[in-house]
């Protein structure tokens, strides 16, 4: 879906030999860069994700790190579902033969960038990793007859993509060689295209104006530039280019929003707008993006029947809100420099005994643990594992751990602190007998006294509303 990066290539070197107690670390801690250094910080503490020399470009997410990644993923399906924006989200394969890239006009101007596997079969054919899942959607488009009250057609896909970027250009989650994107291609007619392009700009809206805002600044919390035809390596002719870019203006004039020009930047086969976002140091770095595309509908022969009966050519949207979601985890690690909103939190409540051989306290604190993880009305108290029931879909289920270490209680609490858990709950005596229990954030001493069945309810609003 992005351009692929055309960084210098540089000659491939092999690594020396790393010895297994070091390449199992996170990235090197780079203190010539900021944001870098502080993403490393926080992953190393918080036990995010690591990188390895075995596989370079790749990122090992850790159970942690897994949790923020599933969130952000649910978080995107959960509003690109919904009937205003209506897409359909399908899975398509990670690997293709070489005549679909040539198709597409990937084989020609970006085959350098992927990754190809030769089949071990007598034919010894040429395939490609996919760096992009435009193709595949217009396979799975043209695999039927479409009438134009059918669209627009809305397709989403979150499977991951490879690029085969040089290996002194690798850093991190923000330049990988394997990563995810929160893909979607609309299919739609020449009428339809101002009003998709304006839906996918109130998605934008949505996700950070609302939910993720990088800066404090109601008015203005991201920018976009217009990316025109790159002066080498596109498809298509300059007619189609020049409607194509005269499109979009239109739509950025009709909106209001401020942009700003970003000339031979666009895709190889159409201009596009890229969404941008200020990190802690005021740098901007793209997130969404949002791209007409006259040229592979073309390409591959994609009709679908009009009013009138005659078979006329789509055309063809490619937009992403996060974009890489790897590297948008990166600008978040910047942002929350480990203290993310309770919703995104792997570290979201720390239970602690006031006497780790009081029983009561123990067993009080593992069943409100219990109780939290959504599991109380699904479960007896017994071990008797055929009494198990399934934990439904649309259940709650809160990060909850408990500190029982046989320490003192100040040292607990200020460990919780120092690893950002939203919550800290103190069970005593006075918490197992009254049935509430003393709960503090991690900014403020002050301590309320909350029922289980209260503190669920609060956490579940909290998520609700993406706090």
């Amino acid at each position: 879906m992005f351009p692929i990066g055309t960084a210098e290539r540089v000659i491939w070197t092999r690594f020396p030999r790393i010895s297994r107690q070091f390449a199992s670390k996170p990235p090197f801690k780079d203190t010539t860069n900021p944001q870098q250094s502080i993403t490393y910080d926080v992953a190393n503490k918080q036990k995010l994700y690591l990188t390895d020399p075995i596989s370079p470009g790749s990122i090992f997410f850790l159970p942690t790190g897994t949790k923020i990644f599933n969130k952000l993923i649910q978080f995107m399906k959960q509003q690109q579902s919904r009937i205003k924006f209506g897409y359909q989200e399908v899975i398509t394969p990670l690997i293709f033969k070489k005549t679909l890239w040539e198709q597409s006009g990937h084989w020609e101007n970006y085959k350098d960038d992927m990754f190809k596997v030769e089949g071990t079969d007598a034919s010894k054919e040429t395939y490609g990793l996919k760096p992009m899942n435009c193709p595949g959607h217009c396979v799975i488009y043209n695999r039927f007859e479409h009438s134009y009250n059918e669209l627009p057609l809305r397709y989403s896909d979150f499977s991951p993509l490879h690029r085969n970027e040089a290996s002194g250009a690798l850093s991190g989650l923000t330049r990988v060689r394997k990563f995810h994107q929160d893909d979607g291609h609309i299919f739609c007619t020449k009428e339809q295209v101002e009003s998709e392009i304006l839906n996918c700009l109130k998605l934008v809206d949505l996700c950070y104006g609302k939910v993720f805002r990088f800066n404090d600044d109601p008015n203005s919390t991201y920018s976009i530039n217009l990316s025109t035809r790159p002066q080498e390596h596109y498809i298509g002719d300059l007619e189609t280019w020049n409607h194509a870019e005269s499109v979009l203006k239109n739509v950025l004039e009709k909106t209001g929003k401020k942009w700003q020009l970003n000339e031979g930047d666009g895709a190889f086969y159409g201009p596009k707008l890229d969404i941008m976002v200020p990190d802690h140091t005021g740098k901007s770095h793209q997130v969404a993006t949002i791209q007409l595309d006259f040229q592979l509908p073309s390409r591959f022969n994609l009709k679908y029947k009009d009013k009138d009966n005659t078979y006329k050519t789509p055309i063809m949207i490619h937009r992403a809100v996060f974009g890489s979601v790897e590297r948008f985890m990166a600008l978040l690690i910047d942002h929350y420099k480990g203290k993310w909103p309770f919703w995104l939190n792997p570290y979201q409540a720390m239970i602690i005994p006031i006497n780790t051989k009081d029983i009561k306290q123990v067993e009080a604190c593992a069943k409100l643990k219990k109780q939290l993880a959504g599991e109380n009305d699904i479960e007896n108290d017994n071990d008797d594992d055929s009494e198990i029931e399934p934990i439904p879909l649309n259940n709650f289920r809160f990060n909850v751990d408990i500190d029982d270490r046989a320490e003192p209680l100040g040292y607990r609490i200020k460990d919780a602190i120092m690893k950002h858990y939203s919550y800290l709950i103190i069970i005593g005596d006075n918490e197992v007998t009254s049935g509430q229990y003393s709960i503090r954030t991690r900014d403020d001493r002050k301590l309320d006294h909350l029922t289980g069945k209260e503190i669920y309810d609060m956490f579940c609003l909290l998520e609700k509303n993406y706090k």
